[in-house]
């Protein structure tokens, strides 16, 4: 299937989309970078929340989240990429769930972000508000 009618959006709607893309990046680049050396805090944080506190589980949820953020940021593979960091936020609602975090503050983070994630792709991507249209 070619997607050959994109529907046309603003610039006002444009900006927005790469101001919501921008806050992802942002966010997920400060994410990875503190889990690289990786810092007291994160190992402490990731003991808390059940997993290892092995520096290199750390260093590679890291690395993952990174390389997801790089791809989200490029224009030709952002889609690849949000599927990517959706599928590492869901792993992080998981881990939520299993020990019980508040709904609202942690269990829903991730799907905060990737609302502001797939919203800003849609708003900057004219192949995915293609994909996703409602009208003919």
């Amino acid at each position: 299937m070619i997607i050959t009618q994109t529907a046309p959006v603003s610039s006002g709607a444009l900006w927005t989309g790469r101001a919501l893309s921008a806050i992802i990046v942002l966010f997920m680049i400060f994410d990875g970078v503190i889990k690289l050396p990786p810092m007291d805090i994160v190992t402490q944080t990731m003991t808390q929340l059940g997993w290892p506190a092995d520096p290199n589980s750390a260093r590679l949820l890291g690395v993952i989240g990174l390389v997801s953020t790089a791809l989200y940021a490029l224009p030709r593979t952002s889609v690849l990429g949000a599927i990517l960091l959706t599928a590492y936020m869901g792993g992080a609602i998981a881990t939520h769930v299993r020990i019980g975090s508040p709904l609202f503050s942690h269990i829903l983070f991730g799907v905060y972000l990737g609302i502001i994630l797939w919203g800003g792709l849609l708003l900057r991507d004219p192949r995915v508000r293609a994909l996703l249209s409602f009208t003919r």
